[in-house]
């Protein structure tokens, strides 16, 4: 997947952006989007491109329950906790980014 500087700033107000299945969905960042989540040990931030076949730029999508993402293209699987495959045919982690919570209105997402 190429390395695209990102720095990427949104305040919780922000409702142009798409939440689905308690999941942040930030289009035009990153790859394919970003896709960003809140977990028990903190903020993650992930690229929306599958890491199957990167070079289709196909879009994972939250799963029911926010816990895991799928490849629409492929039906692999990753976790939100931490980006790691968990099905077939996933074998690289989800990209990953810096999170920065500022305040209680500013998320920061860099890599």
């Amino acid at each position: 997947m190429p390395e695209i500087p990102l720095k990427y700033s949104l305040t919780i107000q922000q409702f142009n952006i798409e939440a689905k299945n308690g999941v942040l969905l930030v289009p035009n960042e990153g790859v394919a989007g970003l896709l960003i989540v809140s977990t028990a040990t903190g903020y993650k931030a992930y690229d929306r491109c599958s890491t199957v076949n990167p070079e289709n730029l196909c879009k994972i999508v939250p799963d029911v329950g926010g816990i895991t993402v799928t490849d629409p293209c492929t039906d692999a699987k990753w976790l939100l906790m931490d980006g790691s495959p968990q099905k077939a045919p996933a074998v690289h982690y989800l990209k990953s980014y810096t999170v920065r919570i500022q305040g209680s209105q500013l998320i920061q997402v860099t890599n």
